[in-house]
């Protein structure tokens, strides 16, 4: 059995990570030295969520607006 030792700056995406190696099926165990990084609480998740409510209020965002300034020759 080989182990590796990987040291990353960002927690969100130490998190990540360390979601995607524990998918694959020839990694055995996923664990690290900070408790933090490893378990994300389900309150931590619904405050991410929640976070990004009414990004979009008072903004006009229409199928119509979004093409026109992605293509403006087009339209």
């Amino acid at each position: 059995m080989e182990q590796i030792s990987i040291q990353i700056k960002d927690k969100s995406k130490a998190r990540a990570l360390m979601n995607f190696l524990k998918t694959l099926d020839y990694i055995e165990n996923v664990t690290s030295a900070n408790p933090l990084v490893a378990k994300v609480s389900e309150k931590d998740k619904e405050a991410d969520f929640f976070a990004l409510a009414g990004l979009w209020a008072g903004r006009d965002v229409s199928q119509a607006s979004l093409r026109k300034q992605a293509w403006p020759v087009r339209s």
